[in-house]
């Protein structure tokens, strides 16, 4: 269901294409250099192999649980009634720097080709103990690329270890791309019917913002967060929960209670998640997926996807049996070690997707690389006069297609960049 009535944008004399002005952004010539210079020619993932034997395909299934709405409804009493995105955003006070702003080492993490048209760096005060993940835009939420009045960007941010640390949304006001101001809210998770929560000690590899919710990858499954009930909190302290004088939050000012969760039952079959993301040229929309495994593993690891639910009735949520199990649509292996990112699209015209994979860089690699495959076999972007693959970011991060705008947006370091997808295609080879 697209919500093209209720969320379309109310100023209709902008338009979409001028999001995509801008120019190819200068990177320092030493850092292009330097990144080709030492660029190694990886091994080809080679085609992506089918999976369809039910025990291969049932380890990658999905059991929907949800939270109580009398717990959400506890909460809510307890920390007052929620709010949506706006609230967050009218609260940006932390900007991003244009590229040219940056130092050379934070644009040193940017991909060597294609070239970033658009390139930012957070602030560094702010962005310290933490470690950039995983990134959606309204251009998933909405296919028109705006939630309400405002086009969003979501950024995912890690702090500590996958088991002892927290997790945060970054919400960035991308209204003028010239100027990005944005503040976070963390992730939480209700405990004691409603009447308290705690953080979600999980790494924020993959996200996806669908309609009015907003999934996130766990150890062992998903995460569900309600776009429309963030909770402002009332007490800046380190503390996470309910404290004496009322709600903290490690000093931010919101928190998402997540509403619900998506957990893998395929036992010790099922894959560890790494990226997700959102796929609107499939009928209908799907969210596809990869296996995390370690960078220089020989191990295939997996791709798949779940379709959405289409009933207007379950918003934002994938499409589950009378048991509440989501079940793949579609399913393959790959040779791709280190996934990072992971980003399905069917071309127009085409008769199937094609998956694009940002792999990690391998131990003796300064560069990560971005490989397109299918049935067929697998191309990479290539750089230096040695045609090598490795010239994707130094840390290989999430792939989120805006299809609004035909931009690719992602993270490496301290780096957030977009360019188009067709600049990706062009630099295969």
């Amino acid at each position: 269901m697209k919500h093209r009535g209720r969320h379309r944008r109310r100023k209709q004399g902008r338009a979409a294409r001028a999001f995509l002005a801008g120019t190819a952004l200068a990177l320092t010539a030493a850092a292009t250099m330097i990144s080709a210079s030492q660029a190694t020619v990886g091994d080809n993932p080679g085609a992506l192999t089918p999976l369809t034997r039910a025990a291969e395909t049932g380890a990658l299934r999905l059991q929907e649980q949800s939270v109580p709405q009398a717990t959400l409804d506890e909460l809510s009493s307890g920390m007052g009634k929620p709010v949506g995105v706006s609230a967050v955003l009218e609260t940006a006070d932390r900007s991003l720097r244009g590229a040219a702003g940056c130092t050379a080492t934070e644009r040193s993490a940017l991909p060597v080709a294609p070239t970033a048209t658009r390139a930012y760096c957070w602030d560094a005060a702010d962005t310290r103990a933490w470690r950039a993940g995983a990134v959606t835009t309204s251009g998933d939420a909405d296919d028109d690329g705006w939630w309400n009045d405002n086009r969003v960007i979501l950024s995912g941010w890690n702090e500590g270890t996958a088991d002892r640390g927290l997790a945060r949304v970054s919400f960035v006001d991308a209204n003028d791309l010239s100027h990005l101001r944005y503040s976070s809210a963390l992730l939480v998770v209700p405990v004691d019917g409603g009447r308290d929560y705690r953080a979600l000690t999980s790494r924020l590899s993959g996200m996806v913002w669908y309609q009015d919710k907003l999934l996130v990858t766990a150890a062992d499954g998903l995460y569900v967060y309600d776009m429309n009930r963030i909770q402002r909190t009332t007490v800046d302290s380190a503390a996470v929960g309910r404290v004496t004088a009322g709600w903290s939050a490690h000093g931010h000012r919101f928190v998402l209670p997540a509403v619900g969760s998506y957990r893998l039952t395929g036992a010790s079959a099922a894959p560890r998640l790494g990226g997700i993301s959102l796929d609107r040229s499939t009928a209908p929309d799907s969210l596809v997926a990869s296996e995390r495994t370690a960078t220089d593993s020989d191990r295939p690891a997996r791709l798949w996807r779940y379709d959405f639910d289409k009933d207007p009735a379950r918003p934002g949520l994938l499409a589950t049996d009378a048991t509440g199990s989501a079940s793949t649509v579609e399913a393959y292996e790959t040779d791709a070690s280190g996934i990072e990112g992971v980003l399905s699209h069917r071309a127009s015209g085409a008769e199937d997707p094609a998956w694009y994979v940002g792999r990690a860089p391998g131990s003796t690699d300064r560069h990560g690389s971005l490989w397109r495959q299918d049935a067929e076999g697998a191309e990479a972007t290539r750089c230096g006069e040695q045609n090598a693959p490795r010239c994707w970011g130094l840390q290989a991060g999430p792939l989120s297609y805006w299809e609004a705008t035909g931009e690719v947006w992602s993270q490496s370091g301290r780096m957030l960049f977009a360019m188009p997808l067709e600049s990706i295609d062009g630099a295969l080879g």
